[in-house]
């Protein structure tokens, strides 16, 4: 099963975090770029002491323990989420009504 989503993260070429078992770590962010029988090549970037580095690992397939994959972000300092009028009523957010839907349809 996850050598099937590591083909797909590949072939869709997003953004994804790797926890690598064998060296008890994160990588993030990282893409995956290749993946040749149980070797998968990870490309990311480190920045330390005001220096970029990219990185090109290949790590065995049994030594991923993990892999997330951020769907949404929100910049720091909001503190309420804007809602579209245009939105369609099912999907609009109801701040006030504690259950995310129209009170009447109780």
């Amino acid at each position: 099963m996850l050598h099937r989503k590591i083909y797909q993260l590949c072939a869709d070429g997003r953004e994804v975090s790797i926890f690598l078992r064998d060296q008890q770590r994160w990588i993030e962010p990282a893409r995956i770029v290749d993946i040749e029988g149980d070797l998968v090549t990870i490309r990311y970037e480190t920045d330390e002491d005001e220096e970029v580095s990219s990185w090109e690992e290949m790590v065995r397939l049994e030594s991923i323990g993990a892999i997330s994959q951020k769907l949404a972000s929100v910049p720091r300092g909001y503190t309420e989420i804007l809602v579209s009028d245009d939105c369609h009523e099912a999907e609009q957010i109801y701040p006030n009504s504690g259950e995310g839907h129209d009170k009447s349809s109780s």
